[in-house]
């Protein structure tokens, strides 16, 4: 068993909440955490300046299948170094490499922590995070070849990210033998903070704390979120987008997605995982 807990969604799906979460529990100081230094343990798992100091060599001079080659070794090198459990945002599904082997080194897993979201409400975040019309993401989340941060023309901050369909995002982690996992529905997480939060806590094996899980929520509470980001910006954020922190209502999209087109094609690309989640009733009546 490894070290890592892989703390796993498609973008905008509550992720970067989990992180300012579990970093304010694990701190237990008497203010919020800054969010532009959020303490999980490690970088988050496509931080091209970790990958570039684990494998000692510029990822700028490599192809993405020479980087996906090296990144399951870079994690191991991560785990073995560790010496208590390390949170891991990541955003890629779960993939092989050419050479066969899990892109996500199995060996240096601990566990999973998969946070899932409405597909409706992540398209309608997902391109705002982008800045690009609500149209696109939800074509770009039926595409089996999406990938995140993927533009040739610029050296990013993070690697490349296969993020397959929505879809398939999800089958990938959770449906992927041999690995220990808990899935966090955002929209759970939302309406019964404490409580989920605190089988986030049991699974990860840390120790349980009332008083500290009740202060941790507090600080994490979304316009506290905002507010920090409004002073002082957040990194994460994407140079076109207005915020990172926007909205993170349940359901906003009945307001934002509009077209009927729109909402037929996310229901035929993706119902069946909908339904296995409990986004779509079996009678393909919408639950959020």
């Amino acid at each position: 068993m490894g070290n890592i807990i892989w703390l796993a969604s498609y973008p905008k799906s509550g992720n970067t909440w989990m992180r300012i979460l579990l970093t304010n529990y694990l701190r237990d100081a008497d203010e919020p955490a800054d969010i532009n230094s959020l303490g999980t343990g490690g970088p988050i798992a496509s931080a091209r300046h970790a990958f570039d100091e684990q494998v000692g060599i510029e990822a700028s001079d490599l192809t993405t299948a020479e980087i996906e080659r090296y990144r399951p070794f870079v994690y191991d090198e991560i785990s073995e170094a560790a010496d208590e459990t390390v949170f891991l945002k990541i955003h890629d599904a779960f993939t092989y490499t050419k050479q066969g082997y899990p892109l996500i080194s199995k060996a240096a897993t601990k566990g999973v922590l998969y946070m899932i979201r409405n597909p409706f409400d992540v398209a309608v975040s997902y391109a705002h995070h982008c800045d690009i019309p609500v149209q696109k993401a939800v074509k770009a989340m039926g595409k089996s070849k999406h990938a995140f941060v993927a533009n040739p023309d610029r050296l990013h901050n993070q690697l490349v990210q296969r993020l397959l369909t929505w879809s398939g995002h999800v089958n990938s982690w959770l449906d992927e033998p041999d690995l220990d996992k808990h899935v966090v529905r955002y929209e759970d997480m939302t309406a019964n903070t404490i409580e989920v939060f605190t089988e986030v806590i049991r699974f990860a094996g840390l120790d349980e704390d009332a008083n500290r899980i009740a202060k941790a929520v507090e600080f994490s509470d979304f316009k506290k979120v905002q507010e920090q980001e409004q002073e002082q910006g957040f990194g994460e954020k994407m140079p076109g987008s207005e915020s990172f922190f926007r909205k993170g209502q349940v359901g906003s999209w009945r307001e934002q997605l509009g077209e009927e087109e729109m909402v037929q094609k996310l229901i035929n690309d993706h119902g069946d995982v909908m339904k296995r989640f409990g986004y779509l009733s079996h009678d393909d009546e919408l639950v959020y």
